[in-house]
């Protein structure tokens, strides 16, 4: 399930949880609803609260987490797909074929990543095609069957082999963190529970007429936005929130250069 679907789910429980409880209301007796059961009430839904909040600021954090991470290492490949290429043009025409290879590489990934018209498409994906594979391989062997002439061009030669690996482990990072998310589902499950719990309990102190059904409604589409953003910001390459490509079009635009 995507995002959106996931939250209206969420939002649909914790409203309904709400809708329960107001529905619970008239079938409890005084005693029930007496000032100390409504402390008690209270101290119960305040402790709760604060958990899902404790753990929601947690989701949140891992989230924006993994998704900086992957935002830094697209900034890096960019910069080194950059580097690379200038380092291969100071060591002569000789790597004319292995800048192209780069290149066709850099405009593979920025079509199967960030299509233009279509849905965005997991890195991880791209990362295991036969042809992104055959491209880095091509572009390791050229590199590795230069015959350098001098000390420069022995020098630029480990050089861009360095940054052809650093390259390949940043690219192995970001398939790493895009194949597992940042959170056990288990632990949004539980999150959902205990809001849906809160909410029950709003319901039964809460008397039953329009102004606090819209509040109520209100609170829950709040608490499912959140939970939203958290499934959104783990999905770097997909949604409404999702990591730009500008990095990789502009390192792109200046190779050859």
């Amino acid at each position: 399930m995507n995002p959106i679907e996931l939250s209206l789910i969420a939002f649909t429980i914790i409203f309904g949880g709400a809708l329960l409880g107001t529905l619970l209301r008239p079938f409890l007796s005084e005693h029930h609803l007496s000032t100390d059961s409504r402390d008690v009430m209270k101290l119960g839904t305040g402790m709760i609260a604060t958990m899902a909040a404790l753990v929601l600021s947690l989701l949140i954090s891992s989230a924006k987490g993994t998704f900086d991470t992957i935002k830094s290492g697209v900034n890096q490949l960019a910069a080194d797909i950059v580097l690379l290429d200038r380092n291969m043009a100071l060591y002569g025409p000789e790597t004319r074929e292995a800048r192209d290879i780069l290149r066709h590489t850099v405009i593979n990934t920025i079509q199967r990543v960030w299509p233009e018209g279509k849905n965005t498409m997991a890195l991880e994906k791209v990362g295991q095609t036969k042809h992104a594979m055959e491209d880095l391989r091509g572009l390791r062997k050229k590199l590795g069957h230069l015959s350098p002439q001098n000390d420069d061009q022995r020098q630029l030669q480990s050089e861009v082999l360095q940054i052809l690996d650093e390259m390949n482990a940043t690219r192995l990072l970001l398939i790493q963190h895009l194949g597992q998310r940042s959170f056990p589902m288990p632990i949004f499950v539980l999150v959902v529970f205990w809001l849906t719990i809160i909410f029950i309990n709003f319901g039964v102190l809460t008397p039953r007429n329009p102004p606090v059904f819209a509040v109520l409604f209100v609170c829950a589409l709040v608490a499912a936005s959140a939970l939203y953003l958290i499934l959104e910001l783990d999905q770097p390459f997909e949604g409404v929130i999702q990591i730009s490509g500008a990095p990789l079009r502009d390192a792109l635009a200046s190779l050859g250069q």
